[in-house]
């Protein structure tokens, strides 16, 4: 009983508030708290879920639940979005556990500590739901996953592009709005003073049916522009519309005719015409020293093969998912993009992205990815100079390949001068500033892509990310849980909620966060999570959990095919410094992407080995002395 006591008095606190209040809810609590037998904790655990659920069912699904099933009416919740995701979570692991409780057989007593977890976040969330006050808890703090986004004043300079609709009956021409929808963004992005909410944020709202003023409110801008395409035989009739989302009003309107000999070139006749009047309505007279259609005509960003262009932007979606398959997948489309246009310059950053990512996770050779990526961003930078993404590309080649710390930062410097619009590169640039531990720059600039893509779980990782090494705990995991409510599969939000509680000592929370991060992570590659989390058993108390995944790390991989850093992370939560050192050395000779982490890694996975020289040593080795000075 000893083992979940914690786990129980914070079960006692919230049956204190329930008082009066649920009684079918307190009722079945209090016989759990008074239970003395595991498999009687879990029947009882699962009946308070029940309680909670047929209540919901009643509420948010608008039926009695009868006998359907838990996990049907979980599902369906989830599928309606009635219920945040990570509370969904919860409801579906203590539902999974807890039929132990229902059907006695072999489990691990361990389980039933999660099982408490779980039905306290459950508990506290549907108090809060109820509108309930707990007792000895501050309201605010009730929800673990629960957004909190500052209060910002909306700029007068800001706007969103919807996608444009499809409204002719042929659904093949989805990709022509589409696309027309990300010229538009793309074109308006250069405009220097106008905050353009992202192309992957604006894509949340297709076929939405929220109402303009919502949407405007829910990423933060003045304006919204919608618009609609229509094809009938080879003809074309494009409408677009501003509306200012504030009061509702219509601002500007226009129509645009043409027909589908050449699609592109009318995709960017429109785009122009379209960015040109809104620069009059939306900048008030404030002229570029170089003209949107100047900089659209120096950049070779569309295709001019309509088979390239879907091409390139399935490799987006796939490697977006920032995964060793997506990564992989994205490969494949780019490299067929090209076969099909060869001068086709966003499919080689594309594909520059793809080996460099690849290369950095371990999940291909050094070599082979180093000078894949590296040819890919020459080349496209002989096909484009002024393409932003590829300046960025080749800082992040710099660092990454290199271990050239110093130079990069002018590079990402250029690559936004050229497109200050590009989440891109926010993104590497927020990541080469995490490494080299210019925290307070790189907050900033991770604020500001959160200003332009608000709904992209990636983006808010990286505030989240760079908020963790800086010490910042409290805001990181805000930010992090931010991304579970948009998407509870996000396999990185998981690892980093579960660093961020061993490091506030809060040891029971980052063990379910990495028993989640390693059920969510999508790959046969296990060294890296295995690594990682097996440094949180090992600080959280459980250093058996640790030696398992050890075991199964030699057990599943050969020692050449390991990444040396994910062995020295599990070794470092052992406390057995001399295989630490090791397994460093190993790869430091094998040039791991990883090692960029090493000086970061000093405050958390490595803090004990700030008093070793050898440490010292090795950071100089990778260059962050001799070449930051």
């Amino acid at each position: 009983m000893t083992i979940w006591s914690a786990e129980i008095k914070e079960l006692e606190k919230l049956h204190e508030s329930l008082k009066g209040q649920f009684p079918d809810l307190e009722k079945e609590l209090e016989r759990l708290i008074k239970a003395d037998d595991e498999n009687m904790i879990l029947l009882y655990s699962r009946r308070c879920l029940e309680v909670i659920i047929t209540d919901l069912c009643e509420c948010e699904l608008k039926r009695p639940r009868k006998t359907e099933p838990l996990k049907g009416i979980i599902d369906k919740l989830h599928k309606e979005e009635k219920v945040p995701s990570n509370i969904i979570t919860s409801m579906d692991h203590l539902n999974s556990l807890s039929a132990y409780g229902a059907h006695p057989k072999d489990f691990d007593p361990e389980q039933v500590k999660p099982v408490l977890i779980n039905l306290d976040i459950i508990i506290k969330w549907y108090l809060k739901y109820k509108d309930l006050q707990i007792i000895g808890i501050p309201k605010e703090e009730v929800v673990m996953h629960e957004s909190k986004h500052p209060i910002v004043t909306v700029s007068v300079k800001s706007i969103i592009v919807l996608p444009f609709e499809n409204i002719s009956p042929d659904p093949d021409q989805e990709y022509f709005s589409d696309g027309l929808t990300e010229e538009i963004i793309t074109d308006l992005s250069h405009i220097h003073g106008l905050l353009v909410i992202s192309r992957s944020s604006a894509m949340t709202f297709k076929e939405t049916k929220k109402k303009i003023g919502e949407i405007a409110k829910e990423v933060n801008v003045r304006y919204v522009l919608e618009g609609s395409v229509r094809k009938a035989g080879n003809n074309l009739r494009i409408t677009a519309q501003l509306i200012d989302g504030v009061n509702d009003t219509h601002i500007w309107a226009e129509k645009y005719n043409g027909t589908l000999d050449d699609v592109f070139e009318i995709q960017e006749k429109v785009s122009l015409s379209i960015v040109n009047a809104l620069k009059l309505k939306l900048i008030s007279g404030e002229v570029d020293k170089q003209s949107a259609q100047d900089q659209r005509l120096s950049e070779k960003k569309t295709a001019t093969n309509l088979d390239a262009y879907n091409l390139y932007l399935r490799g987006r979606y796939f490697s977006n998912q920032h995964t060793e398959n997506g990564f992989k997948k994205g490969l494949e489309y780019f490299t067929r993009a090209i076969k099909t246009e060869k001068e086709y310059a966003l499919a080689y950053i594309g594909l520059a992205h793809c080996y460099e990512e690849l290369t950095r996770l371990s999940f291909i050779p050094f070599n082979k990815g180093y000078l894949n990526a590296k040819k890919a961003v020459t080349k496209a930078l002989e096909l484009d100079n002024k393409l932003g993404e590829a300046y960025a590309m080749l800082g992040s080649l710099k660092m990454t390949m290199e271990w050239d710390i110093l130079s990069p930062e002018s590079d990402y410097e250029h690559a936004l001068e050229l497109n200050p619009g590009s989440i891109e590169i926010y993104k590497m640039y927020i990541q080469y500033l995490t490494w080299v531990g210019k925290f307070d720059k790189g907050i900033v600039l991770a604020r500001k892509a959160l200003e332009l893509d608000p709904l992209t779980p990636f983006t808010i990782f990286n505030l989240g990310f760079i908020l963790f090494f800086a010490g910042k705990y409290d805001e990181s995991i805000n930010h992090l849980n931010e991304i579970l409510d948009l998407d509870s599969s996000f396999v990185w939000a998981y690892m980093y909620l579960s660093y961020n509680y061993v490091m506030k000592g809060m040891y029971d929370k980052a063990i379910i966060y990495a028993d989640n991060s390693i059920s969510f992570w999508q790959t046969e590659h296990k060294a890296i999570p295995y690594g990682f989390m097996g440094w949180v058993y090992s600080r959280s108390g459980r250093p058996d959990k640790a030696q398992k995944l050890l075991s199964l790390i030699k057990k599943a991989n050969k020692e050449d095919s390991l990444d040396p850093y994910c062995m020295a992370i599990i070794y470092s939560g052992l406390n057995r410094n001399d295989k630490v050192f090791e397994w460093l050395q190993k790869a430091y000779d094998v040039h791991s992407g990883l090692m960029l982490y090493l000086k970061i890694h000093s405050q958390c996975f490595f803090k004990e080995l700030r008093t070793d020289p050898r440490y010292y040593e090795l950071l100089d080795r990778v260059g962050f002395f001799n070449k930051q000075k």
